[in-house]
């Protein structure tokens, strides 16, 4: 199981939300470059980093600090957040981002996210982000028409080789992260399933080590100190 830690860029800051809601933003760190070496430090080998901004707006708008990232910081890094045309995902895997994370694009077109895979294979990861059973979309401010496990199954049908699936209500809030939706994704799907959203303990990692996922996002608990990351990651890597 690998550990992503997380960084969510907002005007070229290291930050965090509360359920996604970018009225409630705090801002880690000026410097997420510095953040991301101190991931590696405590031995993380990868990194999930998002463009909040991006994701907002549609396009790209943390270029120049993920492409830092990708070039200095020596972790497997995922990116995503605005990503929505080939040229963007062109640029990014050129910068040395290693896996390039659709979420609106797939869902709005999925002849798109079809294209995608077929050209960049296992680099390209799609992101369902749930709300109400349903997937949201642009930065989580839009709930579309799919069903959550539907849209799941349609992207495992589709050849994506990595799925992140993010429960909104729990994201940064420390309360616990939805096992039972992972339960029920890991019965139903056979493609690459990393959790995200909510996790703030080790024996939560554990658990969803045990449940057989891939990967873990670990967010808000690691700036906060309710997670060590060194201590997860000896355990579970």
């Amino acid at each position: 199981m690998i550990i992503y830690p997380a960084i969510d860029l907002y005007e070229g800051k290291a930050v965090r939300l509360i359920r996604g809601d970018y009225e409630q933003m705090t801002v880690y760190s000026d410097d997420p470059l510095s953040v991301a070496l101190g991931f590696g430090d405590a031995g993380a080998t990868a990194l999930h980093v998002i463009d909040l901004e991006g994701a907002r707006i549609g396009k790209p708008a943390n270029f120049e600090v993920i492409q830092r990232l990708a070039s200095q910081a020596g972790l497997f890094m995922q990116v995503g957040g605005g990503i929505r045309k080939a040229e963007t995902v062109e640029k990014y895997l050129l910068a040395g981002v290693k896996r390039v994370i659709l979420g609106t694009a797939a869902v709005s077109e999925p002849g798109f996210l079809k294209e995608m895979t077929a050209q960049f294979g296992d680099a390209i990861a799609v992101s369902v982000d749930i709300k109400d059973d349903s997937v949201a979309i642009k930065g989580w401010t839009e709930v579309s028409e799919f069903n959550a496990l539907d849209f799941c199954g349609l992207v495992e049908s589709l050849g994506v080789g990595t799925l992140i699936c993010t429960d909104i209500s729990k994201d940064g809030m420390l309360s616990g992260t939805n096992m039972e939706l992972y339960k029920t994704l890991r019965s139903k799907l056979s493609i690459r399933l990393i959790a995200s959203g909510g996790v703030s303990s080790v024996d939560e990692v554990k658990a969803l080590r045990k449940l057989g996922m891939d990967g873990a996002i670990l967010g808000k608990a690691l700036y906060t100190g309710d997670i060590d990351l060194a201590k997860v990651i000896g355990i579970v890597q």
